[in-house]
């Protein structure tokens, strides 16, 4: 157990929660997730636990609350009452381990087909049993509830138009499918699916060594893939309680930086485009075309670069990177530029976006939001600076907040926090120190190829290293850091070899599209387009 951990019975979690709320301020549920304990190494009191993970009002600390499950019955009480985030993240753990939440309104599976069978996170479920979906679902067991919550009932339902709005559909970013009640062009219900794109990273990562997981983190949020890698990669190495060098440190956080502005540019492209601006698309994602040239020539790859390594990086900057990047930087300042001179001041771009789409600051603590569309809503909250690491409290930067949470100010707090960008990795470029880029542990780090050809110790280190992994301590451990979406954590349990018992990730996407019914109903159609497209949903990261 670490030090922001309490352990509980699983009856007095809701009480432990709600104290935590109301008298700690611990206001921010962050994630739910579960632990199957049937193959780890230590006898425990049963076989699951369930793990909560929140953040205070203060948002520079956090604790997780663990409560192992009766086994014979898996049940605890819903706290969804209690936080909105809780809504789909209690059905997850339902849905990947089987755990009943009392007291849920919709306890349904969230990733899984409804059709499937089982609890694909358990220890014994069988990876390789392939489960087929062969009906649709038409969702009114949802809908049908929600509608009748609202005055509705059964009789007025022909009055209503039923849509579905993707998930094979440009305006849906991603395989989302929304089934809308309308009236007329006013949305009066929503019900949100997702698991078309379902992976399985964290069944994956457990048949995989520490490092063979970089290149899934990748997968999770493409538009900012390296930032992926630098999350995971930090919880590994706070858990071997290693300190990467200044170097790699400072370099994390230029191309850390650099893959935030290349999302923010693409969900303000894609965004201008739903708004019928097409022009702007060009504008900015011309020079993320040419950020993704500066990454393939120092990573090997454009989208999913699989960069860091436990311990450091795969490789250090080349010669003449500093050049090349200013190059990127002036495109990029430009492409800003030109975008917002044909929108800063146009009445059509001001008429579609103001006053759309509005998440209050408060829905949005509770809903789990973070990152730039918490940040829209006023809300200062970015771990650079509530809990800053690799250094980042010794930057001049400032958090980008909104006033009203629209879309309006979800777009142009993603322009400035890209000028903010700018300003950390024109400081650190400065800054860059010198020395080495890896840790020097065998234990950690591939030895260098002269090593491996040239002594047996380095062939052996290497043999080892590869086939076995890197051997973390046993235990648990959160890790998290800013994201392009926000709040970006990996909650890893270890059993002491070298390869991770359980990874989970806490997607910033995935509680920001737990919300979005909420905030599109009373609205128009064509409204719910451009907010969906203003709060940057991947699919990936959400369906994982």
């Amino acid at each position: 157990m670490h030090k922001n951990e309490i352990l509980v019975n699983a009856n007095q979690i809701r009480e432990t929660i709600l104290k935590l709320k109301n008298n700690d301020g611990f206001n921010l549920l962050l994630d739910i997730t579960v632990i199957d304990y049937l193959k780890y190494p230590d006898v425990t009191p049963s076989r699951f636990a369930v793990v909560y993970i929140l953040r205070d009002r203060t948002f520079k600390k956090f604790i997780t609350v663990k409560a192992f499950v009766d086994d014979n019955t898996l049940e605890v009480d819903t706290i969804s009452d209690l936080f909105y985030s809780a809504n789909w993240a209690e059905r997850e753990a339902y849905d990947q381990y089987g755990i009943k939440f009392k007291g849920h309104q919709n306890l349904k599976r969230v990733l899984n087909h409804h059709q499937f069978v089982g609890h694909p996170l358990r220890k014994d479920y069988p990876v390789t049993k392939r489960q087929l979906c062969t009906e649709t679902e038409d969702l009114m067991d949802e809908m049908t509830p929600l509608l009748k919550s609202y005055g509705y009932d059964e009789s007025d339902f022909e009055d209503l138009m039923f849509l579905n709005v993707g998930p094979s559909h440009p305006a849906s970013h991603g395989t989302i499918r929304n089934f809308l009640a309308m009236e007329g062009e006013t949305i009066k219900a929503c019900v949100t699916e997702i698991g078309y794109l379902h992976r399985g990273f964290e069944k994956a990562c457990e048949t995989h060594t520490y490092s063979q997981v970089i290149p899934y983190t990748d997968r999770l949020n493409y538009c900012s893939a390296i930032l992926n890698n630098i999350g995971y990669s930090k919880a590994v190495e706070d858990m071997l309680g290693i300190d990467i060098t200044p170097r790699a440190k400072m370099i994390r956080i230029v191309i850390g930086e650099l893959s935030r502005i290349i999302d923010h540019l693409v969900c303000n492209a894609a965004n201008m485009v739903d708004l019928g601006g097409l022009t702007n698309f060009w504008y900015l994602f011309a020079p993320r075309d040419k950020t993704y040239d500066l990454l393939s020539k120092l990573t090997g790859a454009r989208l999913t670069n699989s960069y860091t390594r436990i311990g450091g990086l795969e490789f250090d900057l080349y010669e003449g990177f500093e050049e090349d990047l200013n190059e990127v930087i002036k495109e990029i300042e430009k492409g800003i530029s030109d975008a917002l001179s044909l929108v800063e001041h146009n009445r059509i771009f001001h008429d579609r976006t103001q006053d759309v789409g509005v998440i209050k600051d408060d829905f949005a603590i509770s809903a789990g939001i973070t990152g730039p569309n918490l940040r829209a809503a006023g809300v200062a909250f970015d771990l650079r600076k509530n809990a800053p690491y690799y250094g980042y409290e010794n930057f001049e930067f400032d958090i980008v907040i909104g006033s009203h949470g629209d879309v309006y100010d979800r777009i142009m707090v993603k322009f400035e926090e890209i000028r903010q960008s700018i300003r950390i990795i024109k400081q650190a470029m400065k800054e860059l120190p010198d020395g080495p880029l890896n840790v020097d542990h065998q234990g950690i780090f591939l030895p260098s190829k002269k090593d491996v050809y040239g002594n047996i110790e380095g062939l052996m280190n290497q043999f080892k290293l590869t086939f076995e992994g890197i051997k973390v301590p046993k235990g648990e451990y959160y890790g998290y850091t800013e994201g392009a979406n926000g709040e970006l954590g990996f909650h890893i349990t270890s059993d002491g070899s070298g390869t991770p018992y359980k990874v989970k990730c806490r997607p910033p996407c995935f509680y920001s599209l737990g919300a979005y019914s909420k905030i599109v109903e009373g609205g128009m159609l064509a409204d719910a387009v451009i907010t969906m497209a203003s709060m940057n949903f991947i699919a990936g990261e959400f369906d994982r």
